[in-house]
């Protein structure tokens, strides 16, 4: 029985090949293509539970398709590249990548970030029940900010935002703690829930994308604090 559909775009056939016999084997529907322009189509098509995205594709490079899918859906995206420098790591989170794992790698630990990625994006999109704890309710208000578990939804004076899921999991975390400080190895552990080894750069690439979209101004935040020499915490 399928576990969801796995799109997975790379210009080398041998990593096509590998990748969809592996997660086949794992119960997941496996579309593969090689180039970036037929990834869009089959990605609008398809809705994907995830996608796994090299970013030197032919027609259309990674960052590209990253971004404009960024801007019309909230799909998982995880970056597959042979580019190790730091600069392209957070590129590439800047622009709505939830994780990013360098080439070459092991089969096993792609398969534990996807299954990760995956579990973190289905426990923001359900259950729909309504606990009777406060601190367990699938609703959080904060001023002019309205976060819904259950219906995956953020909304800033009413009007909704497009937040990855990490964002989206980062951005409750803080809410439900307010006040509480969190250092960058705490937040990875409680959010990112695996042995992230990308380094505690990535909150900060992260930190920055929430502000640009709940503040009024990103450059003098008034939810989103830095604790200089520490972390960071949500203030109410």
């Amino acid at each position: 029985m399928s576990t969801g559909k796995i799109l997975v775009v790379d210009d080398d056939k041998n990593i096509l090949d590998v990748l969809k016999y592996n997660f086949t084997k794992e119960g997941y529907e496996v579309v593969i293509t090689d180039n970036g322009i037929s990834a869009l189509e089959l990605a609008r098509q398809l809705h994907p539970a995830i996608i796994l995205l090299d970013i030197m594709l032919p027609g259309m490079n990674g960052f590209d398709v990253c971004r404009t899918l960024r801007k019309e859906m909230t799909v998982p995206i995880l970056i597959l590249t042979a580019r190790t420098e730091e600069v392209d790591r957070i590129v590439g989170l800047e622009i709505g990548a939830d994780d990013y794992i360098s080439k070459p790698f092991s089969i096993r630990e792609l398969t534990a970030r996807v299954h990760s990625i995956l579990r973190r994006s289905q426990w923001q999109q359900g259950p729909q029940s309504t606990p009777k704890q406060e601190e367990n309710s699938p609703q959080i208000v904060s001023g002019e900010l309205e976060l819904d578990t259950s219906r995956h939804e953020v909304l800033r004076h009413g009007v909704p935002m497009k937040l990855s899921p990490l964002e989206f999991k980062l951005l409750e975390f803080l809410m439900r703690h307010h006040g509480q400080v969190f250092s960058r190895e705490q937040l990875i552990e409680s959010v990112w829930a695996y042995d992230y080894e990308g380094g505690t750069r990535t909150v900060d690439v992260h930190i920055r994308a929430l502000r640009r979209q709940i503040e009024v101004d990103p450059a003098k935040p008034r939810h989103l604090m830095t604790v200089h020499g520490f972390g960071y915490k949500f203030e109410p």
